[in-house]
């Protein structure tokens, strides 16, 4: 399970936050001894992009943590007040100089102890051009024969990819 991060001080008035059960069958919470401000620790949203490209699943290789080093698909985080279909379109040609049209909503993936949620989609390229960005290491497409499931970065990672070969006409 991974550990929240240790926030020690209420960003309302700067006084020492306390670990609190407030409701029962609830987790601790972070709440102020002074304003009695709760500090929730939301979950965060991540979304990205499954597309066929040069005859495979185009995959980025992390050049950042965690999973450095590992491949994913193209995508990222939803900025606070971006929405999850533009976050996802942006994510794709940040990471790989494409621009893809999406196509359907292939799932929403979530795993104990990880507070990152992955809503992914399915896609069709209509232009750009591969290049890469400062996080990734090389970007390639894989037949989906040739898929490194040792190899890629995150449990919804492989969920995902799963999902997306068992759609008619890919796998």
């Amino acid at each position: 399970m991974t550990e929240p991060p240790a926030y020690r001080f209420c960003p309302c008035c700067g006084n020492p936050l306390d670990s609190r059960v407030l409701k029962v069958g609830e987790p601790p919470r972070l709440v102020c001894h002074a304003c009695e401000f709760v500090f929730f620790l939301d979950p965060k949203i991540a979304t990205g992009v499954v597309f066929s490209h040069d005859g495979g699943i185009l995959l980025v290789q992390r050049a950042i943590h965690p999973s450095y080093g590992k491949w994913v698909f193209p995508g990222g985080y939803v900025d606070r007040g971006e929405t999850l279909e533009a976050a996802a379109l942006r994510e794709v040609q940040e990471e790989s100089g494409l621009v893809v049209r999406l196509t359907r909503l292939l799932g929403v993936y979530s795993f104990p102890g990880n507070p990152v949620i992955v809503v992914a989609y399915t896609g069709d390229v209509t232009g750009g051009s591969v290049k890469m960005d400062d996080e990734s290491l090389a970007i390639r497409s894989f037949p989906p024969s040739e898929i490194p499931w040792d190899q890629l970065a995150f449990p919804s990672t492989v969920q995902v990819l799963k999902d997306y070969l068992q759609l008619p006409g890919i796998g």
